[in-house]
């Protein structure tokens, strides 16, 4: 397990290279976001480095004169690019600090926040970490400062929304306002709503409907970005996924925004309704779009847009004869990119030093690049369990997909994930193999009938339990740091606007312990009457019945 390396006391923080003052208990901060915010200064120094070579060819593609004027940057250097970063929700300036000393290529760093107080604050520790020439504060609505930027020569190169729970109402202004592939980072900590606890309220923020299922992490991440991307189509614009994490208690997505209608078009393409079993569990994707071959003479690689016929399941589930939910739209293209993750991974990897928490981003960003990019995933406690079976091993589960003939690999969102090109047919097929050897006991399986029903169901394919050494990845044979244990009490995303340290911090859910209990005994209690007559009166009722 890695720890924290910030250092806190009651007046000052040192995280990275900054260090924080804090005048007030009001501003919030919270540690728990540190490899989210290491996280994001190893993506910031890769795409910086990108986002200026794309800059430059396109200028030159336009204008070959475009490159003689040369911008002189606030730091003093000269810079062909500007590249102007935008923190809409900056509470202390933490972060906008440590991106202006630890992100190189960078011109300015904007840190805008709503509260007065909190802008205070920002400016002291500007100048208490010598950043006065990079980072100039902002004191905006944080949708307001992005619709004055959204004039294509006052754009922000990257902008960060790091919002206390739903993101969603910046997104129009954060799509309008960034560069022609410029960076969007954003983070979500509403879980419950992503994570189906609350599909109505899902749907009324992110635009989908959201399931309750094993592979809810992964669901909330593709959720996050076809909302994205539907605020993006509504100018003309799309975004490309570089890095989607689940990590703690949040989301975190790095997608970068390109003009083009044309490309627009492919989006339906790009997202998939989810019928959900309420049974078994499975879900069966349906693409809302396509496109097929249509070659002419003067184009033999052109295609054709369709509409696909559906639905892809039968009013019953074939595995176990339940109805099926319906959820989305959901992302279902590839929510990584595989090049610029290993990129990321190398510039951690050769830097260890910047990092605190360079162990576990190596870990994830390993497993990150193992994944497969089928979507979604099926977890073994939820594939045996349904069937009151003895977990199988996960070394024989993934041997036995392999032996099959399909790939499978974990996903970074749970550690006894199962991600696979393989039909689900096959996967109960694995499981009803293993039942043979393993059986339930007949009273849980009498008084189950949809499990009874699933393993009652022919085996179609011949399954060979048999362990090979490659079913073993990489990063869990090295040993990487892949899940982070809750290195410290109250670990979770703190609440609004406090500075989430120290021993003082009461934890919610100590506070709110047992307040339905408290709540109901207090209206059972029978309250000591106000009235000094009624109050003599029950005394003298009570001294006759004594006996």
């Amino acid at each position: 397990m890695e720890t924290s390396g910030v250092e806190v006391n009651k007046k000052n923080i040192k995280e990275g290279q900054a260090e924080i003052l804090l005048a007030s208990e009001k501003v919030f901060y919270n540690p728990v976001q540190e490899f989210n915010r290491d996280l994001s200064i190893a993506v910031l120094s890769i795409f910086t480095e990108d986002y200026k070579s794309e800059q430059i060819a396109r200028n030159l593609k336009k204008d070959k004169k475009v490159c003689e004027n040369v911008f002189q940057d606030a730091s003093g250097n000269n810079s062909e690019v500007p590249i102007i970063i935008l923190e809409a929700l900056s509470a202390t300036g933490l972060r906008s600090i440590r991106y202006a000393k630890e992100v190189p290529n960078i011109t300015k760093i904007v840190a805008n926040d709503i509260s007065k107080q909190a802008v205070e604050t920002i400016q002291a520790n500007i100048v208490h970490n010598n950043v006065e020439k990079l980072v100039e504060t902002s004191h905006d609505d944080a949708c307001m400062i992005m619709y004055k930027h959204k004039l294509p020569l006052k754009r922000f190169a990257a902008i960060d929304l790091d919002p206390y729970g739903c993101p969603s109402i910046f997104l129009d202004s954060a799509v309008q306002s960034i560069q022609d592939g410029g960076l969007l980072l954003v983070t979500a900590t509403d879980m419950a709503v992503l994570a189906g606890n609350s599909p109505e309220t899902c749907y009324s923020k992110y635009g989908a409907i959201s399931l309750k299922t094993k592979c809810c992490h992964e669901m909330a991440l593709r959720i996050l970005l076809q909302c994205i991307e539907s605020h993006a189509n509504r100018y003309s614009r799309y975004i490309v996924p570089l890095l989607s994490i689940s990590a703690d208690f949040y989301i975190r997505v790095f997608v970068k925004i390109y003009s083009g209608a044309i490309h627009c078009k492919k989006t339906t393409s790009k997202l998939s309704m989810a019928y959900h079993c309420v049974g078994c569990d499975n879900i069966t994707l349906q693409s809302m779009g396509g496109f097929k071959p249509n070659p002419s003479e003067k184009n033999p690689q052109q295609t054709k847009s369709y509409l696909p016929s559906g639905p892809p399941v039968n009013e019953f589930c074939q595995h176990c004869n339940q109805k099926h939910h319906l959820g989305g739209p959901i992302w279902s293209a590839p929510i990584h990119d595989e090049v610029f993750v290993s990129r990321i991974l190398t510039h951690v990897q050769n830097n260890p030093q910047l990092f605190n928490t360079s162990k576990r981003i190596h870990g994830v960003l390993s497993m990150v690049r193992e994944e497969l990019e089928t979507p979604l995933y099926y977890t073994l406690d939820k594939l045996f369990g349904r069937v009151h079976l003895e977990t199988m091993p996960m070394l024989i589960m993934r041997s036995a997909i392999l032996n099959a003939g399909y790939k499978v690999s974990y996903s970074h969102a749970s550690k006894l994930s199962v991600k696979t090109s393989a039909p689900s047919h096959l996967i109960w097929d694995i499981v009803r193999t293993w039942a043979k050897t393993h059986p339930p006991k007949a009273a849980k399986l009498e008084a189950d009938p949809v499990a009874r029903f699933l393993l009652q169901q022919d085996i179609q394919n011949h399954i060979d339990l048999s362990e090979r050494p490659d079913a073993n990845p990489i990063s869990r044979r090295d040993g990487q740091l892949r899940f982070q244990l809750n290195p410290a009490p109250h670990w979770g995303p703190g609440s609004r606007a406090v500075v989430n340290v120290g021993d003082e911090k009461i934890s919610k859910a100590i506070r709110n312990q047992n307040k339905n209990i408290k709540r109901k005994q207090a209206e059972k209690r029978e309250h000591s009457p106000t009235d000094e007559e009624t109050r003599k009166k029950i005394n003298n009722d009570n001294e006759t019945t004594v006996v």
